[in-house]
Order: C-alpha cells, then sequence, then structure tokens
C-alpha cells in the first residue's frame, strides 16, 4: 500500500479543504438552486462534480487515491457500462452524439464518479476532522430547523417553499402543509442530513466529552422539531434507523453504553419540554395525520405500510430484472435530468426504484453486478464499523447506519442522495481511525490493510514465576545492562 510521502502534507491539507468545501456545497447547493441562482438550476445539479475530480488529481499527486479492489472492480463496471450505453444509444435508439453524451456522461457521475471519493475521505481525514464535521453538524441544527419551521409554517407558493428553478411546488405532507425541505431541493436532503445529525448526537451523548451539553441539547431539540415539522415519513424511519443502531451495539459490547441510561432520562425529560411546545404539537399533528392518510390509502397498518415501503423496491426489482433488456435503455436515462433534456420535464422515465432503474439502463447482467457491488459495499464497511464497535468504538457505526441504507439502494441521480452516501460513508470509515489508541493498530490495519504482527512476549507458568521472580518485559530489557536490573 502507498503512503502519503511528508513533502505531500500541503496536498493533503488541500484535500482536506476540498472535502469541505464539498461539505458545504452539499448542505447549500440547494439554496443556491432555489433562491440565490435559480435561472443555474441544471448547471448547479454537478457543482460538486469539479470538486471531486481536483480532489482525484490532488489524491493521486499524493499517492492516496484508492487502488484497491473496490475501486478497480466499480472502474470496470463503469467503462463497460459507458461503452455499452454509448453503442446501444446509437444503434437502437439513433440518439445524436450530444444526447448520447450528456445522458451517459450524467449516468456516469450518478453511478460511477463519486463512488471512490468514500476511500479518499477515509484515507485523508484525521479523528479531529471527523469530530469537527460533526460539530458543525450539530450547530446548523438550529438556523435548518428554524429554517424548516418556517416553511412548514408558510403558504406552499411562499418564497421559502420555492422549488430548485422556481418550477411548480414543493410536495404536499398533510393538512395543506408541505414536506419541508430546508436548505435542500428536495425533501431526500433532510432525510440524510437529520439521520447524520441524529448519529453524532447520539454518540456525543453516550461520550458526554467531545461537544458542550448546551449544543448538544440545542441539537436534541432540533432534531426533534425538525423531525414533525418535516411533514416526511422517510426522516421518521432514517431517525429511527440510527438509534436501532445502539441494539447491535447492546450485543456486541454492551460496556460502550455504560452511560446509556443516564442518558435516556436526560433525553426524556428534554423530549417531554420539547413536546410542549406548539410548533411541535402542530407538527406532530400534521405528522400522525400524514401516517394514518397512506395507511387508510394503502389498507394496512402505519407499521405495515413502513415495511411494506421498503421491501415494494425490492420486489419490483426482482421483476424489472426478469424483464429489462439484455444490454439495457443505456446508463442515464433514467435519471430526473436526462429525462428534462429529452422531454423538458423532469419525471421517471424508466422506474423510481434504484435497483429497477439499473437494471433497466445497463441491463441485468451488467445492472446486476453494479447492484452487488454496492450490496457488498454495505457488508464490507458494516463488519468493519461491527469490529469498532467491539473495541468500544461507537461512531463509525452510528455514522453508517445514517447512509447505508441509500447506499443499498438509495436514487444515486439524486444528486444530493448521492452526495451524503459518499460523505457519511467516508466519515464512517475515517472515524475507525480511533480504533488504533485502543487496538494499536496502524491506520493501514484499520482501513482493511495488513498490519504488522506483534512480537509475542514469552509467558512463564505460575510455578515458574514463583521460583524465578516476574518474566521480564520488553521495557525492561531495553535497559537490562544496568546494576538496578542485575
Amino acid at each position: 500500500m502507498n503512503h502519503p510521502r511528508p513533502e505531500d502534507d500541503t496536498t493533503l491539507r488541500n484535500i482536506r479543504r476540498l472535502i469541505w468545501l464539498y461539505f458545504w456545497l452539499l448542505l447549500f447547493e440547494g439554496a443556491l438552486r432555489k433562491w440565490v441562482l435559480p435561472q443555474l438550476s441544471n448547471p448547479l445539479l454537478i457543482v460538486r462534480d469539479p470538486v471531486v475530480l481536483a480532489i482525484y488529481l490532488l489524491a493521486i499527486r499524493a499517492r492516496v487515491f484508492p487502488r484497491n479492489g473496490w475501486v478497480i472492480s466499480l472502474g470496470i463496471i463503469a467503462v463497460v457500462s459507458t461503452l455499452v450505453s454509448v453503442l446501444v444509444m446509437i444503434l437502437n435508439w439513433g440518439l445524436p452524439p450530444k444526447s448520447v453524451a450528456f445522458i451517459t456522461g450524467y449516468g456516469f457521475r450518478s453511478n460511477f464518479l463519486h463512488l471512490p471519493l468514500i476511500y479518499v475521505i477515509a484515507r485523508v481525514l484525521r479523528m479531529e476532522d471527523v469530530k469537527r464535521f460533526g460539530w458543525w453538524t450539530l450547530v446548523l441544527s438550529m438556523p435548518m430547523t428554524l429554517l424548516l419551521v418556517g416553511q412548514f409554517q408558510a403558504s406552499p407558493d411562499s418564497i421559502l417553499n420555492r422549488t430548485a428553478g422556481g418550477e411548480g411546488e414543493m410536495m404536499t405532507a398533510a393538512l395543506g402543509k408541505v414536506r419541508t425541505a430546508g436548505t435542500f431541493s428536495f425533501v431526500l436532503g433532510v432525510v440524510s442530513f437529520y439521520s447524520l445529525l441524529a448519529a453524532y448526537l447520539v454518540w456525543a451523548t453516550l461520550r458526554g466529552d467531545i461537544y458542550k451539553n448546551w449544543l448538544l441539547a440545542a441539537a436534541g431539540a432540533a432534531l426533534a422539531i425538525g423531525i414533525v415539522v418535516s411533514g416526511s415519513r422517510s426522516v421518521v424511519g432514517a431517525v429511527a434507523v440510527v438509534i436501532a443502531s445502539l441494539i447491535l451495539v447492546v450485543f456486541v459490547r454492551p460496556a460502550a453504553i455504560n452511560r446509556f441510561g443516564q442518558t435516556l432520562i436526560v433525553v426524556l425529560i428534554l423530549g417531554l419540554i420539547v413536546s410542549q411546545t406548539p410548533i411541535f404539537k402542530e407538527g406532530f399533528n400534521v405528522l400522525s395525520t400524514r401516517f394514518n392518510e397512506v395507511a387508510e390509502a394503502t389498507e394496512t397498518s402505519i407499521g405495515a405500510g413502513l415495511v411494506e415501503r421498503v421491501f415494494s423496491t425490492f420486489a419490483e426489482s426482482g421483476y424489472v430484472f426478469a424483464k429489462a433488456p439484455f444490454l439495457g435503455y443505456g446508463l442515464g436515462i433514467g435519471t430526473n435530468a436526462s429525462a428534462k433534456f429529452l422531454t423538458g420535464r423532469s419525471m421517471f422515465l424508466l422506474s423510481e426504484g434504484e435497483w429497477s432503474r439499473i437494471f433497466l439502463e445497463s441491463g441485468p447482467l451488467i445492472g446486476l453486478a453494479f447492484v452487488l457491488w454496492r450490496v457488498a459495499l454495505v457488508f464490507r464497511v458494516g463488519l468493519q464499523c461491527v469490529a469498532s464497535v467491539k473495541l468500544g468504538n461507537l461512531l463509525p457505526l452510528l455514522i453508517f447506519s445514517s447512509s447505508f441504507t441509500a447506499l443499498l439502494n438509495g436514487q444515486f441521480g439524486q444528486p444530493t442522495v448521492l452526495g451524503f452516501v459518499v460523505f457519511a460513508t467516508g466519515l464512517a470509515l475515517a472515524a475507525r481511525k480511533e480504533d488504533e489508541a485502543s487496538s494499536g493498530q496502524t491506520p493501514e490495519a484499520t482501513s482493511g490493510g495488513k498490519a504488522a504482527p506483534a512480537r509475542r512476549v514469552a509467558r512463564r507458568s505460575e510455578f515458574a514465576s514463583r521460583l524465578h521472580g516476574p518474566p521480564i518485559t520488553p521495557a525492561r530489557q531495553d535497559h537490562a545492562n544496568g546494576a538496578v536490573d542485575r
């Protein structure tokens, strides 16, 4: 494995700065598209792509660009998928070269371009960077929630609820309220942000020595209010998944949550206070109405409806897999951006489900290869995060619990979803560097490389220890020539 050279420290710092830029653009590119530069809404869809390319160039220069099996196999799938797509669009559909270039290019950036950034983030960020990202997430939760409250109370045609490019209106939740989007172009950004916020909040609360108590209390209140005014079942589900990951911690390393009882009392008290505020009551009423309306429409219970919603996309993808053309319809043609390019309207030309889109775009063979790559990566990173829990480090698992469902079958054609998947998964792997203090492993060992075997110290039997005294430790051997040691 290549190691960064000392003379590349400046390059590594520049990579970290670009990762911060990626983070800020991820949070505010929707605001740019809605309020600042709505006339440039479409070009701003790919505003983070130049940042990603710059990171890759600097990473290659500093010899930290990932060259593992994951990135190599992804590159092979990407090249084959792109070449086949070009042939299909030209020979089967007769599309002009300009259309082929746009559609295939956008499909390539949606499926493949950003994913290697996961491992760049993991290698370049330090634990102090991971904590700083958490601090900013907690701090930003307060103005983000205030914006959500403003959007919740405003009318659907208010400037606060403007959509990207000023086209159409936000989707409604219930009782005339919109599904608030915050600074993002769609509610999916709120889902990703608040689940990441929940991960950092749970970790910091259990640790108790990372951030100030006032910040944790304020962020906790912001999380609770943000959930109810979002009007989205997906926000509730995403945060619930993060909290549910503690169940795994209980089985793997119960001692890691020894503050859980005390923390639970504090959370209950804070929750009781927040639940008495007028905005929480109104938001909870809208959200519960939304759940009940969906349950009545589907003639199922609320819980069954959530489960059915999750598994219906997998069932649909199985049906599509058997019906998809062998070479597919073309990479990228199922994304909203390509639909708008071809028809002038943002829609799903193929399928709203992610796996179905992949099978229809790239065919059952190439599409399955990419789907299996994503499934395997989820299991690989998940196992690494569980290994961190065994060493008492909960943060990787908590962060990954905020992104693994989207990594598995989230809509990569939606730039915000893709951005949070890449960023959060990279943060989860970078957070494993705290394992080193507990295990004595090298960075390579915690990121999947091979660690040098530890030197074994000869052990004596209990009888020999009584006869000759305690065994000589390596530390004593270093100065065994002195008179004291004799």
